[in-house]
């Protein structure tokens, strides 16, 4: 197959996002096909998803319920975007997927990791990305890079800590799909390095 799946990770003001989309304007532009996508929000039903999320305004959601809702996210938008895609043999990238929720509503809420795991197999019908590019920062740095928080951005660095430590260890335990790189790089040096870590990809897709 020539599909390939991408995903960007990483807390709040880590500059993933920026990042994502740099990777698929350069693979646009070298002719691949390729989408862009992100969540939440990466459908229609998705939008209105986000909004329920990161509305500062639902101080009430429960733990649970904000996992139900990022998988919920999770299904339409396999069902809809990622799985199409993926089996026309394009290439994919999205800011966001499984392990944001294994390092926010696993880790940063609390939820115990296998009844995260489980409902996320449940959820991306057990798709796993090619490769993962990790956007490591620490809480403090990237928290000062926004500016409007919403309800999630509004966590507090401790929690933003659990995230952080959770993504290293996903890291760690899955060195060959996880790349880390260091979000305290100029975004060009940035750029550069995840451009050398796709290339080879590229390669072998032909």
């Amino acid at each position: 197959m020539k599909s390939l799946f991408i995903t960007f990770e990483g807390i709040e003001g880590s500059g993933k996002s920026t990042q994502a989309k740099r990777l698929y304007k350069w693979l646009s532009s070298q002719g691949y096909d390729c989408i862009f996508t992100k969540e939440p929000g990466g459908t229609e039903i998705s939008q209105k998803i986000r909004k329920i999320l990161l509305d500062n305004k639902n101080t009430k959601l429960s733990e649970f319920t904000e996992l139900f809702l990022y998988l919920a996210d999770r299904a339409q938008h396999i069902k809809e975007v990622i799985e199409p895609a993926l089996s026309d043999g394009k290439i994919v990238i999205t800011d966001r997927f499984s392990d944001s929720t294994l390092a926010y509503q696993g880790k940063g809420r609390g939820i115990p990791e296998k009844q995260v795991n489980a409902m996320n197999e449940i959820a991306t019908h057990r798709i796993v990305p090619n490769l993962t590019i990790l956007i490591d920062i620490f809480p403090a740095d990237g928290l000062k890079r926004i500016k409007h928080k919403d309800r999630i951005e509004l966590e507090s660095e401790d929690f933003y800590q659990r995230v952080r430590q959770e993504y290293m260890r996903i890291a760690d335990e899955n060195p060959d799909r996880v790349k880390v790189f260091d979000g305290t790089l100029l975004p060009e040096e940035i750029k550069q390095k995840i451009r050398e870590i796709v290339k080879p990809l590229l390669k072998r897709r032909k």
